[in-house]
């Protein structure tokens, strides 16, 4: 049969990602965990009582989705940036 055998090679390729797109990609994780917790919020006193001030407050509505997409962002940031050489 026709085996081809390829040479073994001791080069190491460099990483994908340095340390400083390691450390962006943490902080836009955290900035994305921030904004969920933002919009679960807190649990009613009574739950039988619907209080459409904490459903719909700003903090829920707004505020937590931008912080999710500002997060987003980070994260394609750190995705795209070349690492340093």
């Amino acid at each position: 049969m026709n085996e081809k055998k390829s040479p073994t090679s001791n080069i190491t390729a460099p990483g994908l990602f340095g340390k400083e797109n390691y450390v962006w990609i943490v902080a836009g994780l955290a900035v994305i965990a921030l904004g969920l917790i933002l919009m679960a919020g807190g649990k009613s006193d009574d739950p039988n009582v619907f209080n459409p001030k904490e459903v719909y407050s700003t903090t829920r509505i707004t505020i937590a989705p931008i912080l999710i997409l500002i997060g987003l962002g980070i994260e394609v940031f750190a995705i795209f940036r070349k690492p340093k050489a």
